[in-house]
Protein backbone atom coordinates (compact mmCIF):
# COMPACT_ATOMS: atom_id res chain seq x y z
CA UNK A 1 0.00 0.00 0.00
CA UNK A 2 2.70 2.52 0.86
CA UNK A 3 4.97 2.12 -2.16
CA UNK A 4 3.04 4.15 -4.74
CA UNK A 5 4.28 7.64 -5.53
CA UNK A 6 1.14 9.78 -5.38
CA UNK A 7 1.35 13.53 -5.77
CA UNK A 8 -2.39 14.14 -5.56
CA UNK A 9 -5.40 12.55 -3.91
CA UNK A 10 -8.86 12.80 -5.43
CA UNK A 11 -11.76 12.64 -2.96
CA UNK A 12 -15.34 11.91 -3.91
CA UNK A 13 -17.69 14.55 -2.55
CA UNK A 14 -19.36 11.89 -0.39
CA UNK A 15 -16.07 10.71 1.10
CA UNK A 16 -14.97 14.25 1.93
CA UNK A 17 -18.35 15.01 3.53
CA UNK A 18 -18.28 11.81 5.59
CA UNK A 19 -14.74 12.50 6.81
CA UNK A 20 -15.59 16.06 7.83
CA UNK A 21 -18.81 14.95 9.55
CA UNK A 22 -17.05 12.24 11.56
CA UNK A 23 -14.31 14.69 12.56
CA UNK A 24 -16.87 17.23 13.73
CA UNK A 25 -18.90 14.63 15.62
CA UNK A 26 -15.84 13.57 17.63
CA UNK A 27 -14.92 17.06 18.92
CA UNK A 28 -13.29 17.62 21.43
CA UNK A 29 -11.55 14.28 20.73
CA UNK A 30 -9.51 13.48 17.65
CA UNK A 31 -11.38 11.48 15.04
CA UNK A 32 -9.76 8.79 12.91
CA UNK A 33 -10.56 6.45 10.09
CA UNK A 34 -9.48 4.69 6.92
CA UNK A 35 -9.49 6.06 3.37
CA UNK A 36 -10.73 3.55 0.79
CA UNK A 37 -10.56 3.59 -2.98
CA UNK A 38 -8.31 2.63 -5.86
CA UNK A 39 -5.06 4.25 -6.93
CA UNK A 40 -5.23 7.94 -6.08
CA UNK A 41 -9.04 8.10 -5.82
CA UNK A 42 -10.68 7.99 -2.42
CA UNK A 43 -14.29 6.94 -2.77
CA UNK A 44 -15.15 6.06 0.83
CA UNK A 45 -14.05 6.69 4.37
CA UNK A 46 -14.53 4.26 7.22
CA UNK A 47 -14.83 6.07 10.56
CA UNK A 48 -13.00 4.15 13.28
CA UNK A 49 -13.00 4.50 17.04
CA UNK A 50 -10.12 6.43 18.56
CA UNK A 51 -8.88 4.10 21.28
CA UNK A 52 -5.98 6.31 22.42
CA UNK A 53 -5.56 6.84 26.18
CA UNK A 54 -5.69 10.62 25.62
CA UNK A 55 -8.05 11.01 22.64
CA UNK A 56 -8.09 14.82 22.87
CA UNK A 57 -4.41 15.00 21.86
CA UNK A 58 -3.72 11.72 20.06
CA UNK A 59 -5.35 8.97 18.09
CA UNK A 60 -4.94 5.22 17.99
CA UNK A 61 -6.72 2.85 15.63
CA UNK A 62 -7.40 -0.59 17.10
CA UNK A 63 -5.36 -3.10 15.05
CA UNK A 64 -8.27 -5.57 14.92
CA UNK A 65 -10.64 -2.91 13.56
CA UNK A 66 -8.03 -1.92 11.01
CA UNK A 67 -7.52 -5.51 9.87
CA UNK A 68 -11.29 -5.99 9.54
CA UNK A 69 -11.50 -2.77 7.50
CA UNK A 70 -8.68 -3.88 5.20
CA UNK A 71 -10.26 -7.31 4.64
CA UNK A 72 -13.71 -5.85 3.96
CA UNK A 73 -12.24 -3.35 1.50
CA UNK A 74 -10.34 -6.10 -0.33
CA UNK A 75 -13.49 -8.22 -0.66
CA UNK A 76 -15.13 -5.25 -2.40
CA UNK A 77 -12.20 -4.62 -4.74
CA UNK A 78 -11.02 -1.56 -2.83
CA UNK A 79 -7.82 -0.82 -1.00
CA UNK A 80 -6.93 1.17 2.09
CA UNK A 81 -5.10 4.12 0.54
CA UNK A 82 -4.31 5.78 3.85
CA UNK A 83 -5.80 7.11 7.05
CA UNK A 84 -7.28 10.32 8.37
CA UNK A 85 -7.43 11.94 11.73
CA UNK A 86 -8.48 15.32 13.05
CA UNK A 87 -6.81 18.05 15.03
CA UNK A 88 -9.75 19.69 16.84
CA UNK A 89 -7.52 22.07 18.80
CA UNK A 90 -4.76 22.83 16.28
CA UNK A 91 -3.96 23.22 12.59
CA UNK A 92 -4.21 20.68 9.80
CA UNK A 93 -0.42 20.27 9.78
CA UNK A 94 1.30 17.14 11.08
CA UNK A 95 2.26 17.37 14.72
CA UNK A 96 5.49 16.16 16.28
CA UNK A 97 3.57 13.12 17.53
CA UNK A 98 2.26 12.46 13.99
CA UNK A 99 5.81 12.54 12.70
CA UNK A 100 7.17 10.30 15.44
CA UNK A 101 4.50 7.65 14.83
CA UNK A 102 4.23 7.78 11.03
CA UNK A 103 5.18 4.80 8.88
CA UNK A 104 7.39 5.99 6.00
CA UNK A 105 5.40 5.98 2.77
CA UNK A 106 2.03 6.11 4.52
CA UNK A 107 -0.66 8.60 3.51
CA UNK A 108 -2.23 10.78 6.20
CA UNK A 109 -5.09 13.23 5.80
CA UNK A 110 -5.63 15.75 8.60
CA UNK A 111 -8.87 17.62 9.26
CA UNK A 112 -8.89 20.80 11.37
CA UNK A 113 -11.98 23.01 11.30
CA UNK A 114 -12.56 23.86 7.63
CA UNK A 115 -9.08 22.87 6.48
CA UNK A 116 -8.15 19.44 5.11
CA UNK A 117 -4.56 18.57 4.16
CA UNK A 118 -2.88 15.44 2.85
CA UNK A 119 0.64 14.18 3.54
CA UNK A 120 3.02 11.35 2.71
CA UNK A 121 5.30 10.30 5.55
CA UNK A 122 8.99 10.18 4.70
CA UNK A 123 12.01 9.29 6.80
CA UNK A 124 12.83 13.00 7.04
CA UNK A 125 9.32 14.34 7.65
CA UNK A 126 6.03 14.77 5.83
CA UNK A 127 5.66 15.68 2.16
CA UNK A 128 2.48 17.61 1.26
CA UNK A 129 0.10 16.11 -1.30
CA UNK A 130 -2.41 18.01 -3.39
CA UNK A 131 -6.09 17.38 -2.65
CA UNK A 132 -8.79 17.52 -5.31
CA UNK A 133 -12.50 16.69 -5.38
Amino acid sequence: MFSRMLCRLFFSVEAMSAMRAHSQACVPDEACGALLGRGERITEVVPLINSAPQPRIEFLIDPRALLETERAAERRGLEVIGYFHSHPASSARPSARDLAEAVPGSIAVIVADDEVTAWRARESGFEPLELAT
